[in-house]
């Protein structure tokens, strides 16, 4: 009876993980998985020695470095249960063999329905309206004084046309919006099939209502929105940021939004998490209740529905690799 070896770096007891391969498991073949979250480096490396697979840390805290994946001697398929995968050496994986392979966009339509979520959130001043009136108050005019708006006849800039973006462009169908989109390379198909309108990236800040990011986090796109392109967006504009903390010089955000550079941020994700009293934008909720500020916890891709279809993919994608086939959703091949 074929058995095989996985290793799993995220949290989740070895028990608690094997029990999700059982529905899938062909007939005959048996794995052993070994949770490695928080244990000693050299039991880690002794482990992964061994490994057949591995299964990447979905809360990112145990990275895959160089010397581990060095230690892969057997290694065929690192399967992240995520969208990033920037904790992952990818260039050493690459140089050694191995695949790595993300969520396949398991989690695109979650994030994609966050994004519009959050932008109307803030349009709407919600938060706001809901603590006021939680503690007893009427704030109805304050807010029309303040201004709340709708979605209608906006222009909406989509930084980064990837799965999660596409999805939010076909989300956006029939909103009655404008859609722009930036990315280093131009989508003729996507432009045809939604209207899209390509921008360069200052023109994108400038025109839009609405700015969402969809980006990987990369050297080329980290801190893409610092003090600069925040200045060039519309005093009324909302920055939506679903994707990856370090995307956005939060420093420069939280100025930004107590100045009135724009409007209102809805962010899910942050340069480190969790972020902590000390951080500006959790600081800037504390001490300034009007600001137009939502923060959430990283959970826009990490609904019941998404964490069912990212294990269901996960497991299926290892079972085809330890059958014989080959892996889906490969990053670094």
């Amino acid at each position: 009876m074929p058995r095989f070896l996985i290793a799993s770096m995220g949290p989740l007891p070895g028990e608690v993980v094997r029990s999700f391969f059982l529905p899938f498991l062909p007939e005959g073949v048996e794995v052993e998985v070994v949770s490695l979250h928080g244990r000693p480096r050299d039991e880690v490396v002794e482990v992964l020695r061994r490994a057949d697979v591995v299964i990447g840390d979905h809360t990112f805290q145990m990275k895959i470095d160089r010397e581990l994946c060095n230690a892969m001697e057997r290694v065929r398929l690192i399967q992240q249960p995520s969208t990033g995968f920037d904790h992952i050496d990818v260039d050493a994986c690459r140089e050694r063999g191995i695949p790595i392979a993300n969520a396949g966009g398991a989690n695109s339509a979650s994030v994609a329905e966050y994004t519009i979520m959050a932008a109307l959130t803030i349009l709407k001043r919600i938060p706001y309206a809901h603590e006021r009136t939680r503690a007893g108050e009427w704030p109805q005019w304050e807010l029309m004084d303040m201004g709340t708006y709708d979605l209608q006849g906006k222009t909406w800039g989509i930084l980064g046309l990837g799965r999660i973006g596409r999805e939010v462009a076909k989300r956006l169908q029939g909103w009655d919006v404008e859609v722009l989109y930036h990315d280093k390379v131009r989508n003729r198909e996507y432009e045809e099939r939604y209207g899209l309108k390509y921008r360069s990236l200052p023109r994108l800040l400038r025109d839009s209502d609405v700015v969402s990011l969809h980006l990987p986090l990369t050297s080329e796109t980290r801190g893409i929105i610092g003090e600069a392109e925040l200045r060039m967006m519309k005093p009324t504009a909302v920055l939506v940021n679903p994707s990856r903390g370090e995307l956005v010089d939060e420093e420069a955000l939280a100025r930004a939004l107590r100045e009135g550079w724009i409007a209102g941020a809805a962010i899910d994700v942050y340069s480190r998490e969790p972020p902590g009293p000390d951080h500006p934008l959790v600081r800037l909720a504390r001490e300034e209740p009007t600001v137009n500020l939502l923060l959430t916890p990283h959970i826009a891709g990490a609904n019941t529905d998404a964490r069912q279809r990212i294990i269901r993919f996960s497991i299926e994608n290892i079972i085809r690799v330890l059958t014989g086939g080959k892996p889906l959703a490969v990053v670094n091949m």
